[in-house]
């Protein structure tokens, strides 16, 4: 732990770090990196508690289930992996897709995940058992990432075709196809409320649509370079996104406008988090760095 003028740092891994996510109780954070391996830390002393080992390539994310019991990974080896958050040991791999797998994302009751690939598909799988339940195809590029709805029943997907689709998780429909971005749409995130949807791009700007009727209400410009992740708080409207260009920015997600910009990191920052009260940001970074940082100030 390396304790910074504006923020606590995690060291320990060996490789860039990809993601960052916090357990439901806020107490631990998990991290996936480059060096193939993910972590479980304490949030409070920020101390390692388990490293999750088994992977034979990259791991791109690493997010609790909401019950906090178990955490779902995935892989450049095509695996996604499902772990006993309490003990660290692999309980389920789950087979099927045929190239990297890039995000993972539970539902609100834990009950599913849905996992997305460059294989342009995403896979939709039982977390008891590990089967897969449904494969949706409508991409025709990579699949970066994917978000439930608060209320579980839509699922948002982006891609490197430009576009984010939002589909019908009872049908397997989609619903809408979400464009305006003129780059790879690389992260999204529902509003806790789930009226928004907010999406990160290569272009070097989020965008803020509404989930009825898919239109673009607001568009976050100020980032000097590709915007890799955005998450909202839980507690207000209040958006953040992490850069390419090293910086973390917090947005007023009524008015649109840059409340502040969160300096530090020495190279790109690829994924950012809220803890569930809403009090702490954590960004991570290609610089082998998690941060965390003060929401308030």
């Amino acid at each position: 732990v390396i304790e910074a003028a504006n923020a606590r740092v995690l060291a320990g891994h060996t490789g860039a770090v990809n993601s960052v996510a916090f357990s439901p109780d806020g107490a631990r954070l998990s991290t996936a990196s480059e060096d193939k391996s993910a972590r479980v830390w304490n949030a409070a002393t920020c101390e390692l508690v388990h490293t999750l080992n088994g992977h034979t390539d990259a791991v791109f994310a690493a997010p609790f289930s909401p019950d906090g019991n178990v955490i779902a990974t995935v892989s450049a080896d095509l695996t996604p992996r499902l772990w006993d958050a309490r003990t660290g040991i692999c309980t389920h791999r789950l087979l099927g897709h045929n190239i990297a797998v890039f995000g993972v994302a539970f539902s609100p009751d834990g009950g599913v995940l849905a996992t997305t690939s460059y294989d342009e598909t995403i896979r939709i799988w039982q977390t008891a058992t590990g089967n897969c339940l449904h494969v949706l195809e409508g991409h025709s590029d990579i699949v970066y990432g994917a978000a439930f709805s608060p209320d579980g029943r839509l699922l948002a997907t982006v891609s490197g075709d430009g576009t984010a689709r939002l589909w019908n998780l009872g049908t397997g429909a989609c619903l809408r196809v979400l464009t305006g971005h003129t780059g790879i749409v690389s992260a999204v995130a529902f509003s806790p409320d789930g009226a928004l949807v907010a999406t990160a791009s290569f272009d070097g700007t989020a965008r803020l649509w509404e989930v009825a009727t898919g239109n673009c209400m607001r568009i976050l410009n100020g980032h000097t370079d590709t915007v890799w992740s955005v998450a909202f708080s839980p507690a207000e409207r209040v958006v953040v996104t992490a850069s390419e260009d090293a910086t973390a920015r917090v947005w007023d997600a009524v008015s649109g406008n840059l409340i502040r910009t969160l300096e530090g990191h020495t190279d790109s920052a690829f994924v950012v988090a809220f803890s569930p009260d809403g009090r702490l940001i954590a960004t991570a970074s290609s610089d082998t760095t998690v941060r965390l940082w003060d929401a308030g100030t």
